[in-house]
């Protein structure tokens, strides 16, 4: 088996790097959207935030803004892994041991991206800002309330898998809010009326419906992505978010407690990008409101069916495995 699929992430090298001097970005309103009938700026479109760059930092100490050198040694490693791991399996290498690490033979269905992401004229080592450490500001409550969850993680409770090994929702909150960048599937496709706003994530099968000008729903009434309300700040899109149904909420990398505010900002900063902005403000897992920014491209392609074995045929393999080793 082609080891070098264990490089999937190499930014760890971005430890090395040096803080610089921000780029210049141009948000002086020189630019002017395409707008919709009523006046609007147009998110209409299939946009991707395929990227390198995750929501955190590997190492604390290193700098969110990236030098060029560093930039460029992380890239290079990068393409290096993935030549290696597209590298021709020997056909004479024989089946894995039984009771090894379950991995993929090369990077054919991924793409994890080429690239930092470049966000408002900056090349970034983590999509978290704030804090300035771009982690994720865990509470002591929080951590284990998270250390209670996974501990259900086994294959011998079928409730208490993760909603993507089930086939509800997207993986790595590919479906968010916040909406994170995946190993695959990184295709969103946003359709916009002065009524609702829907965004189409090709991780899954998700979409979710923001409604514009409305109030939440009752809190009793929960949803898989959250109860979404929409309304205009100018020329940014700002949507807030409320009231997840527990098995997502309970999802990594970001748990959301029934408390959580998930409040995003999109803003069309070019024809063929688009800033995303978020902030998390949830007490019940952190100990502070964070934040993040991220960029959405225009993608190349449009958003691809996915099939996550719907009706999930390997459960009842994982369940019968399960008791059979009772």
């Amino acid at each position: 088996m082609n080891t070098a699929i264990s490089g999937l992430i190499s930014i760890s090298v971005l430890a090395a790097a040096t803080a610089v001097a921000p780029v210049a970005f141009a948000d002086d309103g020189a630019y002017s959207p395409p707008r919709t009938a009523s006046g609007r700026p147009d998110l209409h479109g299939d946009w991707t935030n395929t990227s390198l760059t995750r929501l955190e930092r590997p190492d604390p100490a290193m700098p969110l803004i990236v030098d060029d050198e560093a930039r460029q040694r992380m890239e290079g490693m990068q393409a290096r892994v993935t030549a290696a791991a597209n590298a021709r399996t020997d056909p004479d290498e024989g089946a894995p041991e039984a009771g090894g690490a379950v991995v993929g033979y090369n990077y054919y269905w991924l793409n994890v991206g080429d690239n930092l992401a470049v966000v408002k004229g900056e090349a970034r080592s983590s999509w978290i800002v704030e804090p300035a450490n771009g982690q994720m500001p865990v509470s002591n409550e929080g951590k284990a309330r998270i250390e209670q969850i996974l501990s259900r993680r086994g294959y011998a409770d079928p409730e208490g898998l993760n909603p993507a090994d089930r086939c509800l929702v997207g993986s790595r909150g590919s479906g968010g809010p916040p909406m994170l960048n995946n190993i695959y599937n990184n295709t969103y496709q946003i359709v916009q009326t002065d009524e609702e706003v829907v965004i189409n994530v090709e991780m899954m099968h998700d979409a979710r419906i923001v409604r514009m000008g409305e109030a939440h729903k009752p809190a009793p009434l929960k949803q898989w992505l959250g109860d979404s309300v929409g309304r205009w700040d100018g020329d940014t899109l700002v949507v807030e978010t409320r009231n997840w149904k527990r098995d997502h909420g309970n999802y990594e990398p970001v748990f959301l407690s029934e408390e959580a505010l998930v409040t995003e900002r999109f803003t069309r900063v070019a024809d063929d990008e688009l800033l995303y902005e978020f902030t998390i403000d949830d007490p019940g897992f952190y100990t502070q409101p964070w934040r993040g920014e991220m960029v959405f491209r225009a993608a190349t392609g449009p958003v691809h069916e996915y099939a996550c074995h719907e009706g999930n045929y390997a459960m009842s393999g994982i369940l019968a495995g399960a008791r059979r080793e009772d």
